[in-house]
């Protein structure tokens, strides 16, 4: 039995993949290179990039899911963290920790009616628009599934400074709601350009969650 970390990356229906999330900003490498000597793999999908629903973002992800036999510790970076969340329930045989890194503000009318227009103007259909942005603390996320997470090992990791997309509140709200969570040191998230000096940081943070 091996475990593996699996790392689902950010974005929502734009040109982003786990390449250039985790790849090109050196955070697979880091912590492929720290895991290894412990036995742990280093997962990176793609999530697709156009899915119209949550559901079917998970499930694309859980066929990865459902191949491997060691427990798995998922890390949700942005609107990841709502697929990490669905993952991590979907398969709680599996999962046993779950990181949720800059964990995308899903309660911020304002900003959800621009999200929503950049979606419509990117080709998602608005219905799909709709359904992907409805949500409490995170996108597509409800309070019940929130308070399941108790049975996983789970951490939040913060935007340090936060950002409107990323935003403080979320974090406080998360670790109100998944009794047991806690805090992990936060930093600016991939691939933003100022994100560089913190990647030794951040893959140390990880390591240290995951192993």
């Amino acid at each position: 039995m091996s475990a593996s970390v699996l790392l689902v990356h950010g974005g929502l229906w734009e040109a982003m993949d786990a390449g250039a999330f985790w790849g090109t900003t050196g955070v697979t490498d880091g912590l492929t290179a720290a895991l290894a000597p412990h036995g742990l793999d280093v997962l990176t999908p793609d999530r697709p990039r156009h899915a119209s629903a949550w559901a079917l973002e998970a499930a694309a992800l859980g066929e990865h899911l459902a191949k491997l036999s060691g427990p798995v510790r998922i890390v949700g970076a942005s609107n990841g963290c709502t697929v990490a969340v669905l993952l991590a329930l979907r398969f709680p045989e599996l999962v046993d920790r779950l990181l949720l890194a800059w964990p995308a503000t899903g309660d911020d009318t304002a900003l959800n009616e621009r999200t929503r227009g950049r979606l419509v103007a990117a080709g998602c259909p608005p219905d799909a628009a709709d359904e992907l942005l409805s949500s409490g603390v995170l996108r597509g996320v409800t309070e019940v599934e929130l308070a399941a997470l108790t049975r996983f090992r789970v951490a939040v990791l913060p935007s340090v400074p936060e950002n409107p997309s990323h935003q403080r509140k979320t974090v406080d709200a998360l670790l109100r709601s998944i009794r047991g969570s806690h805090e992990l040191a936060g930093c600016p998230e991939p691939p933003t350009p100022a994100f560089p000096p913190s990647l030794d940081q951040l893959v140390r943070t990880i390591v240290e969650f995951v192993n």
